[in-house]
This record gives C-alpha cells, sequence and structure tokens, in this order.
C-alpha cells in the first residue's frame, strides 16, 4: 500500500484542533525525528488512519471516524509549539 502525506488528515485534524495542523511541527517520540505533519506518512485503507514517521517508520499517530466525530491518539508525536484555534 503507497502511502500518502500528512496533508491526507488535514479535515480530520482540524476537526480535532480547530485549526490548520499540517504546518505544526512536532518530533517523532521514537526516533526524534523533527517533521511538518503535512511530512508524516499516512496510510487511509484501514478502518481508520494510521500515520508513521517517515524516518524510522513507527505509529505516531492512529485517527479514527466515529458517529459523533474523529478519535485521535497522537501520543508518540510531540507537538512543538502548537498553532493556535482559529476564533
Amino acid at each position: 500500500m503507497e502511502a500518502l502525506d500528512g496533508n491526507a488528515i488535514a479535515g480530520d485534524l482540524f476537526e480535532v484542533f480547530g485549526t490548520e495542523m499540517t504546518t505544526a511541527v512536532g518530533a517523532c517520540v521514537h526516533c526524534r525525528q523533527v517533521a511538518q505533519i503535512a511530512e508524516l506518512a499516512v496510510y487511509a485503507r484501514a478502518p481508520g488512519r494510521v500515520v508513521r514517521c517517515r524516518s524510522c517508520g513507527n505509529v505516531v499517530m492512529v485517527m479514527v471516524s466515529l458517529g459523533e466525530g474523529v478519535q485521535l491518539a497522537a501520543t508518540a508525536f510531540e507537538l512543538y509549539d502548537p498553532p493556535a484555534p482559529v476564533q
């Protein structure tokens, strides 16, 4: 399966954070590689979206759409200075 880039989850991230997040910078907690969310590898053919670090290949986020919204588990991607929500 071919990976998409982090722009594939832009809408889901906006739903969770209330702001544009693809340009947000963070680090993989496994290898400490710093990257923008747009640079991460997204696999979207599963029941959810699996986001992996392009450097080490480890999972850094998992997203699942449920009836009431998007659930995000991102404990392996440490955001640096996240953008403020749109008001």
